[in-house]
């Protein structure tokens, strides 16, 4: 029996076709044993969050290195977060913390490839990005891109490396601006889509006759923009799932006028309308704090990220969708315990944090610890392979696979095993 209802349950009868379960119970398993189509947000913190000053605050760590915040309780027994995560605590119950992240790259360039590819940089090979390996894998729903980025993909990382441009993320560009609309989106000036068809098809007509000569596999790449943007432009679905202005003024109000809060707005409309995968960050390395790091913080940065993140989860989970969405939020790597001669935190990459909710994650969860500094792991050390294999495993793509790069190198998508307990 390959559906059933409330009156066929009735009809048939609990017992003879379900023992002695109830009907309700019934539910439960069967949406625990139907698959599922995952979509990925992914909050990224660019620059480095540091986890002194957020989620894994030590207020009894030496004056050179504790918070000046309060500590704050949260809806999850006995876990405290920073004063200025209000909205993010009475969520706590909602997400897993993991305070055990940890990998040995203090450059940004490097642990950015890390955590977005999930392979260490090499001077001769460029990974793509998960975003990317996602896309080629599972394809595209409809129309629209399965990959999208805001504001914009920064360096190579986020970018599909040798899988080629293909599949390259979509930039959604900077949400958070005063009629917001994605660039090239609509027709040029004083161009009619009766014209617009020709050029299409004459553009077919050419790259048919030559697409024989092309070894490199550059028209197929070309093709594959080209239909990409015209099937955009063509699409109400794409403009509809874009129109942030769609949304009511107090939804977004509740997210907040920034740039990671109408960001994370129109994530959630992407996911609503089929994307896969969106990237949701500030700026370039904007969370490296080496000076000042209280001020930005306490003034900006956490205060936009609490808004933007609490609102998400409402949002989703008033929808039905946090089921079928994960949320991931982390930067590349955490923030030194000691505090500089310009009142910032350096680069540190031995232990940090990283939160993850939706998806079948455990909610009001903590997983892993920091020593006493918030130095080093203290328990339960998670690594960036095994983090990237379990969200492979989630969007049911085989982390065990292995890409052949354009120098004939073997890569397995994931040198990684998935993670038992996010679920």
């Amino acid at each position: 029996m390959s559906h059933f209802d409330r009156r066929a349950f009735l009809k048939i009868g609990a017992v003879a076709t379900f023992g002695r379960l109830p009907y309700a119970e019934v539910l439960r398993l069967r949406a625990q044993t139907r698959p599922t189509d995952v979509s990925i947000i992914h909050i990224w913190l660019a620059g480095g969050l540091s986890h002194l000053d957020t989620f894994d605050c030590k207020p009894q760590a030496p004056a050179n290195a504790r918070t000046p915040f309060q500590q704050i309780s949260t809806s999850v027994a006995g876990l405290h977060f920073c004063e200025h995560l209000p909205r993010t605590a009475r969520r706590a119950d909602r997400f897993t913390l993991i305070r055990s992240m940890t990998h040995k790259v203090s450059a940004h360039g490097a642990a950015q490839n890390l955590v977005l590819t999930g392979h260490e940089a090499l001077p001769t090979l460029q990974s793509p990005a998960v975003g990317s390996v996602i896309h080629k894998e599972l394809g595209p729903r409809n129309e629209l891109p399965p990959y999208v980025i805001f504001p914009a993909p920064r360096g190579n990382s986020a970018r599909a490396g040798f899988l080629g441009p293909k599949y390259n993320p979509f930039s959604g560009g900077e949400a958070n601006v005063a009629k917001y609309t994605v660039r090239d989106m609509d027709l040029p000036l004083g161009l009619d889509w009766a014209r617009m068809e020709g050029r299409h098809s004459l553009l077919k007509l050419v790259d048919s006759k030559i697409r024989d000569w092309d070894s490199s596999g550059t028209f197929e790449t070309l093709d594959s923009y080209y239909q990409s943007a015209f099937d955009l432009m063509r699409s109400p679905r794409a403009k509809k799932a874009f129109d942030i202005a769609q949304e009511p003024e107090k939804l977004r109000d509740a997210y907040g006028r920034t740039s990671i809060g109408q960001g994370c707005l129109l994530a959630r409309r992407l996911v609503e309308a089929g994307v896969r995968f969106i990237t949701v960050n500030r700026g370039d390395n904007a969370w490296d704090h080496h000076s000042q790091v209280f001020t930005n913080l306490s003034n900006d940065f956490l205060p936009e990220l609490d808004q933007a993140f609490s609102a998400l989860l409402d949002d989703l989970g008033s929808r039905g969708l946090l089921d079928t969405t994960l949320v991931i939020v982390t930067g590349e790597f955490g923030r030194t315990p000691e505090i500089n001669v310009n009142a910032g935190r350096d680069h540190w990459p031995n232990c940090f944090s990283l939160v993850m909710a939706g998806a079948g994650v455990p909610a009001g969860q903590v997983w892993g610890s920091s020593d006493a500094d918030g130095m080093f792991v203290k328990d339960n050390p998670v690594e960036v392979p095994d983090l990237i294999a379990t969200i492979y495993k989630k969007l049911g793509v085989d982390f065990t696979k292995e890409y052949v790069s354009n120098i004939g190198r073997p890569m397995r998508i994931s040198d990684g095993h998935p993670l038992g307990f996010l679920g």
